[in-house]
C-alpha cells in the first residue's frame, strides 16, 4: 500500500540527462525532490520509475504515487530549459491522464532547477547568462564569483555592477566590464548637464575703462560673458574685493585681468596674479606678454626650488608680476620691497584646504594684506589693494567669501555636458583600455572642426612616461620634472592638434591649458594620497570646451581592490564611488603644530610685532601662543625678530621639524648625505 501522498501546490518537472527532475512545493517552500523516469507504453508515456532524494541518497516510491500528486497539485509546471522531444514527452504524459489544463511550460532559472528549487522567472526578471537565463539571486551568486576573480571588489562598485546587471538583465555584458571591455552603455555613470543661468551680458562698450584697455576689449568682444557680467555688476570696478566661483572655462580669468589691468593703467598700483605652480605661471606670464605686453611691463617671480632663489626675470617695479605662492611669498620673507600692490589675483584659491600647501597660502594671503595695509597708511596717494579671488571648485563657497571678506560672485553654468564613465580594469589592461579610447576620440571630430584630445592623469611620472610609450597615436609626458622647453614644446603640440594625447600627473591638474575634449583617470591617486572630490571635480572639469568641442568624456578606470601604498585605508573601487557621489569638501585652512610654527615664523619676519595680528586675520585658527614659544626654544627667533637660523629656515620654506633635525645633525657632526636621508625618511612616514 502506497504511503498517503501530501497536498501540493506545484509539481516540477526539469530535465536532467536521461530522467527529470521533480521538485514538489507548498506554500511556496520545497516539501522534497525526485527524480522520475518515463518509458514509453501502448498508452502513450507513462512513469516508470520515481525515486525520492533524501539528503544524498533516493528513496523508491511506486509510479503511482508521482500521478498521485499529479492529479492533487494545483499547478504542473515544466521548465522550458526542457529539451523540445523531452517536452513534448511530459505534456503527452500528463494529457493521457486528462491534466492538460493545469499543465504549463514556463522559463526557470537553470541554476536554480539543477539545484532542485523551483524558481519561475519572467522577462523582467531574468538574467542571461551566456545562451540561458538565470534568476536574479543566482546571478548575484555568479557576478560574486566573477568579481572574486579579480580581486576583493567593495560595495559600492559591487552595488554598481549589480545595478547594472539587473538594468540590462545580461551577465556576461558585465562580466566583460571587468575584463576591460568598453560598452557606452554600461559604463555610463551620468551626464553633468550643460547649464545656462539667465544673466544680462554686459557690452563691453559700457565699461569706460582706461583707453588703451577699452580699445583692445571692444576689438575682441562685443558683449562680457556671464560670469564676468555678474563680476562688473557686483563692483569690480569699485574696488570690490570678489570670490569667483565658476567651471572651468567660463571666463572668470579675465574677471581678475580686467580689474588689475585697469588700475595698473590708472595709476592704482600694479597686479600681482599668483597661482599655484610653476608651469602654470610660466603659461601666464607668457599670456600676458602676447595680450597686453604693449601696454605694460610684465614680470615673473617663480620658487624653482627651496634652496635657490630663482626669477632672473622677477622686476619689482614691473606692471604685472605673475608668480607662484612660494615666489611671491620668498619676496616678502626676504624683504623684498613690492612697491603699491594695486590688486592680486588668487588663482586655485581652493589650494587654501590642502594639507601641506594650504596653510602657506593662507600665510601669504594674511602678510600680503599686511604689506598693502603698511604702504597704504605710509602714502596717501595709494589706496591699498582689491583682492579676487578665483576657483572652480568650493564646497562652501558662502562662508568662504565672508572669511575672505569678498562678495561671492558664484555661477553655476557648464558650457558644455561632461559624460561620466566608470569601467574595471587591472592595471595591465588599463593601458590597453585608454589606447582604445584615445584613439576613439582622436579619430572624432567635433562640429567645431576640432579632433577630440585627452588628458591622462596618473600618480607618478614613471608612469606617465610608461603610458605615453604604448599609446598608438602620438601622445607625450608633461610633469613638472621635464625642462622648460620640453613642456612648452608639448604645449604647443597639442595646441596644434598634433598630439592626440597628453599624460600627466594629477599634481598639474589646476593647471596648464590643455583644451581637451576627454579626461581618463588612470588613477586616482596622487602620490600615494587618494583624490579628494574636490581635486577630482577640478580635474574631469577639464574635459570640453565650449569653442572646441560638443561635450567633455570623462572616463574613470578602476583597479578593483587596488591602493598604491600601504598607508592607504581604501581600494580604488571603493574610493571611484565616493568621488563621482560625493559632495565638494569646504575650503577651509587646518593647522598642525608645524604649519602653525612655520606661519608665525614667517609673519613674524615680516610683520615684527605684528605677527600676532597677522596670525589673528588668517583663516585657520593658530595657536599663536604655542608656536612663539616653540620658535624661541628652536632659537629661531630673538623676541619679536627671527634669529640667523630663524632667517634661514623661513626664507627656504623648511618646516620646523626639518629644521630641527638639521640643526641637530649638524651639532651632532653628522654626515650631510645622513641629514637628507634623515629628512627623505621624515618625509616619507607622512
Amino acid at each position: 500500500m502506497s504511503k498517503q501522498v501530501p497536498e501540493v501546490e506545484t509539481l516540477f518537472c526539469h530535465e536532467t540527462g536521461n530522467d527529470y527532475l521533480v521538485v514538489v512545493t507548498r506554500d511556496g517552500k520545497r516539501l522534497f525532490r525526485a527524480k522520475l523516469g518515463v518509458s514509453e507504453t501502448s498508452a502513450g508515456p507513462r512513469p516508470a520509475k520515481f525515486r525520492v532524494k533524501r539528503n544524498s541518497s533516493e528513496e523508491p516510491r511506486q509510479p503511482d504515487e508521482f500521478v498521485d500528486l499529479a492529479r492533487r497539485a494545483g499547478r504542473i509546471r515544466i521548465s522550458e530549459q526542457t529539451s523540445r522531444g523531452s517536452r513534448r514527452e511530459l505534456e503527452d504524459m500528463f494529457a493521457g491522464y486528462q491534466l492538460e489544463e493545469k499543465t504549463k511550460v514556463v522559463r526557470t532559472c537553470r541554476y536554480c532547477a539543477s539545484s532542485g528549487r523551483y524558481s519561475p522567472i519572467t522577462t523582467e526578471t531574468a538574467i542571461k547568462d551566456d545562451e540561458d537565463w538565470i534568476c536574479t539571486d543566482c546571478a548575484a551568486r555568479e557576478l560574486e564569483r566573477e568579481l572574486s576573480y579579480v580581486g576583493n571588489v567593495t560595495g559600492a562598485a559591487k552595488d554598481r555592477l549589480e545595478e547594472l546587471m539587473l538594468e540590462v538583465q545580461d551577465l556576461q555584458r558585465i562580466t566583460n566590464l571587468l575584463k576591460g571591455r568598453l560598452d557606452p552603455d554600461l559604463t555610463k555613470f551620468d551626464t553633468i548637464s550643460a547649464t545656462t543661468d539667465e544673466v544680462d551680458p554686459v557690452g563691453v562698450d559700457t565699461l569706460n575703462l582706461h583707453p588703451g584697455l577699452q580699445d583692445l576689449l571692444e576689438d575682441r568682444f562685443d558683449t562680457l560673458l556671464p560670469v564676468q557680467s555678474l563680476s562688473v555688476e557686483n563692483g569690480l570696478f569699485d574696488g570690490d574685493d570678489q570670490l569667483v566661483v565658476s567651471a572651468t572655462a567660463t571666463g572668470k580669468t579675465l574677471v581678475g585681468e580686467l580689474a588689475g589691468l585697469n588700475r595698473v593703467l590708472n595709476g592704482k598700483g600694479k597686479l600681482l596674479f599668483l597661482v599655484p605652480l610653476v608651469a602654470l605661471a610660466n603659461q601666464k606670464y607668457e599670456d600676458f606678454q602676447d595680450e597686453y605686453g604693449h601696454l605694460v611691463d610684465v614680470s615673473i617671480r617663480v620658487g624653482a626650488s627651496r634652496i635657490a632663489d630663482s626669477g632672473n626675470q622677477f622686476d619689482p617695479n614691473a606692471d604685472v608680476i605673475v608668480g607662484t605662492y612660494e615666489g611671491i611669498d620668498h619676496a616678502l620673507r626676504t624683504g623684498k620691497d613690492m612697491g603699491d600692490i594695486g590688486t592680486v589675483v588668487i588663482d586655485e584659491v581652493h589650494t587654501l584646504k590642502e594639507e601641506e600647501r594650504g596653510h602657506r597660502l593662507d600665510g601669504l594671503i594674511s602678510r600680503l594684506k599686511y604689506t598693502a595695509e603698511k604702504r597704504a597708511a605710509a602714502r596717501e596717494n595709494y589706496g591699498g589693494a582689491q583682492w579676487i579671488y578665483l576657483s572652480a571648485t568650493v564646497g562652501n563657497a558662502e562662508q568662504l567669501g565672508a572669511a575672505l571678506e569678498a562678495t561671492l560672485i558664484e555661477f553655476e553654468e557648464r558650457p558644455v555636458p561632461i559624460e561620466r564613465h566608470v569601467t574595471f580594469a587591472d592595471g595591465r589592461e588599463k593601458v590597453n583600455v585608454e589606447n582604445k579610447l584615445v584613439r576613439r576620440e582622436f579619430d572624432t571630430e567635433s562640429s567645431k572642426g576640432y579632433r577630440g584630445q585627452t588628458i591622462i592623469f596618473t600618480n607618478s611620472r614613471r608612469r606617465c612616461h610608461e603610458i605615453s610609450r604604448k599609446l598608438e597615436y602620438n601622445a607625450a609626458p608633461y610633469h613638472a620634472g621635464l625642462d622648460y622647453r620640453r613642456r612648452k614644446r608639448v604645449e604647443k603640440m597639442f595646441a596644434d592638434q598634433d598630439l592626440a594625447a597628453v599624460v600627466t600627473t594629477a599634481a598639474l591638474a589646476a593647471g596648464v591649458d590643455f583644451p581637451a575634449s576627454q579626461v581618463i583617470f588612470d588613477s586616482l591617486a596622487m602620490g600615494i594620497e587618494w583624490l579628494s572630490v574636490q581635486e577630482f571635480h577640478q580635474m574631469l572639469g577639464r574635459a570640453g570646451r565650449p569653442d572646441y568641442h560638443d561635450q567633455g568624456t570623462v572616463y574613470v578606470l578602476v583597479e578593483p581592490d587596488c591602493s598604491y601604498h600601504n598607508s592607504m585605508e581604501m581600494t580604488e573601487d571603493e574610493v571611484a564611488f565616493k568621488l563621482l557621489k560625493g559632495e565638494m569638501e569646504p575650503v577651509m585652512t587646518h593647522y598642525d603644530e608645524d604649519g602653525a610654527i612655520e606661519e608665525t615664523l614667517a609673519n613674524i619676519t615680516v610683520g615684527g610685532k605684528a605677527a600676532k595680528a597677522l596670525n589673528d586675520r588668517m583663516l585657520g585658527e593658530v595657536p599663536t601662543t604655542h608656536a612663539i614659544g616653540k620658535l624661541l626654544e628652536y632659537d629661531f627667533i630673538d623676541g619679536f625678530s627671527p634669529t640667523p637660523l630663524g632667517r634661514v629656515v623661513t626664507e627656504h620654506f623648511l618646516s620646523p621639524g626639518e629644521a630641527f633635525a638639521i640643526v641637530d645633525g649638524i651639532r651632532k657632526d653628522a654626515h650631510p648625505y645622513d641629514l637628507i636621508a634623515d629628512i627623505e625618511l621624515r618625509e616619507s612616514d607622512l
